[in-house]
């Protein structure tokens, strides 16, 4: 139940041609404490909901426990949520013996694209891709509970 991500900015829209799956994902937040957030995620018809642990100090790991809920389940929970719903499409990207996952995010964060790999160790190796950019693993201001808070587009240049 322990999560080992690493993230990182994309820098090309090279990554649409290597999608193997795309799913359209609203998500909304319960709770954004860092400590303990609960998030509510509608993937397509699939009803998710998500406790996620305070990060390590790296960003690298963090407790992430997850349970699928029915599709009606899932829209109730939603309008309980935090302001600042998260809209965005995801593309999954398979490379060797990873899954890059690719968030293209709409509304106040349109104009974001991160990719996440999840790691079975901190220090495995893995294959970087030419589209991916900046890491960004354990910037708080890239975390979903975050960008519903403070969106994107409203950052200072």
């Amino acid at each position: 139940m322990v999560e080992i991500e690493r993230k990182f900015l994309v820098n090309s829209d090279a990554f649409r041609q290597e999608a193997r799956h795309t799913f359209r994902i609203v998500q909304g937040f319960l709770n954004r404490d860092p400590e303990r957030t609960v998030r509510v995620r509608l993937k397509e018809n699939i009803g998710i909901i998500t406790v996620k642990g305070k990060s390590s100090n790296d960003g690298l790991t963090r407790f992430e426990w997850e349970k699928e809920i029915s599709k009606l389940e899932a829209e109730s929970l939603l309008k309980l949520c935090e302001l600042g719903v998260i809209d965005k499409i995801r593309y999954e990207i398979p490379l060797r013996n990873h899954v890059f996952e690719v968030d293209e995010f709409f509304g106040d964060n349109k104009g974001l694209i991160v990719a996440e790999v999840e790691l079975i160790t901190e220090d495995e190796v893995f294959v970087k891709p030419p589209w991916l950019g900046e890491e960004v693993t354990g910037d708080i201001k890239y975390y979903n509970s975050q960008l519903s808070k403070e969106p994107y587009n409203t950052w200072e240049e």
